[in-house]
């Protein structure tokens, strides 16, 4: 049978407090017991269902964390206060000092800053290389190689990962796929393509309201319990807890998740099509010019299409940045970093997202300066959003 990420989320049903539709947030940092015992076993993590103190757990969090679970298909999960707090987690908990991950090199630029200029102090080296050669990735893994990790669909060159691929040659050597799925929630089950661990930022397309952090980390639940460890679990001892409120706002939102991602994703094709018409030089998934397009559609969930990224390169940073400045003028969208708003969101990733990868490294990759990405809105009338686009495309002299 097919997986049905959305369906897996519909199927879960919680009651609040007092029958609510919506479950109760439970506004304590601190939860009261009837036995001292069952306060020590809580501590030891043996008593199911009793809280403790909310920076290990809370109901809401549990409830958000189960949702995304079930979404991902992994045993279960833990929500994070950021995305970095899922992915500097996860790295911390499955690495040990003298470890090595291999990496993709096109990836969010946070990651990259951690991984090549936070880790190395607790010595923990990164080989960052080009994901869709699998003969690159397999020579780069040496005995003390514990992580594989990449984007499924890489920030900002819309690069994806092979992740069948990439877990066989995962299992072979024995080291954990570590996937972000943040660019592709309902688009691509990493979990169900042989991926270990997935992580999101749920700032983006999964809360879809740009008013919340937050983070998460699917998994086993072997994996979750060691994160979550008062002796030596990453989440746990790093403190990077979500709030019980934002849990609430973004588990309510998780719900319209598989509204969003379909037209999102109808309006980026609708646009990436237009675009290269034009001539630009357009980088999406769903075109059959993607250098991946084979890999994206052999791994999807086809009700949901290639989602809501794309980049056009309009060769100079001055143009790229003269042209955001024309759409958000126009209304068209806004000149900002994230992504899964219900408006159009557009920036230069080189001097923006990127920024933290050395410009050597960003031109050895292929990132111009004047690469823009569109995190494209839920616009009703896409189709007059691209004759404005246009408009301000010949305004500023790019077509």
């Amino acid at each position: 049978m097919t997986f049905k990420p959305a369906d897996a989320i519909q199927d879960l049903q919680y009651f609040g407090e007092f029958g609510g539709v919506n479950p109760s947030i439970s506004d304590s940092s601190t939860y009261t017991f009837l036995s001292a015992k069952t306060m020590f076993d809580t501590f030891e993590g043996n008593a199911d269902g009793c809280y403790l103190y909310s920076r290990h757990s809370s109901p809401s969090n549990l409830y958000l964390g189960e949702a995304l679970a079930a979404m991902e298909g992994t045993e279960t999960s833990h929500v994070t206060a950021s995305g970095m707090g899922a992915i500097t987690a996860v790295l911390l908990q499955l690495c040990n000092s003298g470890d090595h991950i291999v990496s993709s090199r096109t990836i969010y630029g946070g990651t990259y800053a951690f991984l090549n200029n936070f880790a190395p102090k607790f010595n923990l080296k990164t080989s960052f290389v080009d994901l869709t050669d699998l003969d690159a990735v397999e020579s780069s893994i040496t005995s003390k190689t514990k992580v594989l990790y990449c984007e499924s669909v890489s920030n900002p060159l819309l690069e994806v990962a092979d992740i069948e691929s990439l877990s066989k040659i995962a299992t072979q050597y024995g080291i954990q796929l570590v996937v972000d799925n943040t660019f592709s929630p309902l688009s691509i089950s990493p979990n169900i393509l042989g991926a270990d661990v997935v992580v999101h930022s749920l700032t983006k397309f999964i809360n879809g309201t740009s008013d919340a952090v937050g983070g998460v980390v699917c998994g086993t639940q072997n994996l979750i319990d060691n994160l979550r460890n008062v002796n030596d679990g990453a989440a746990m001892l790093l403190g990077m807890t979500m709030d019980g409120f934002r849990a609430a706002s973004i588990l309510k939102n998780l719900r319209t998740l598989h509204i969003r991602i379909k037209q999102h994703s109808r309006n980026a094709l609708y646009l990436a099509q237009k675009f290269e018409s034009l001539g630009l030089k357009t980088v999406y998934p769903g075109l059959e010019s993607h250098p991946s397009h084979g890999v994206f559609k052999r791994q999807m969930n086809h009700d949901y299409g290639f989602g809501g990224l794309l980049t056009i390169d309009v060769g100079h940073l001055d143009k790229a940045n003269a042209l955001m400045e024309m759409m958000q003028k126009e209304n068209l969208g806004y000149l900002a970093v994230s992504l899964g708003f219900y408006k159009t969101l557009f920036s230069a990733p080189g001097t923006s997202t990127s920024s933290e990868i050395p410009e050597l490294e960003q031109i050895s990759m292929g990132l111009s300066p004047g690469l823009i990405r569109f995190s494209v809105g839920l616009d009703n009338d896409i189709e007059r959003t691209f004759h404005a686009m246009k408009q301000c495309m010949e305004r500023v002299g790019i077509i």
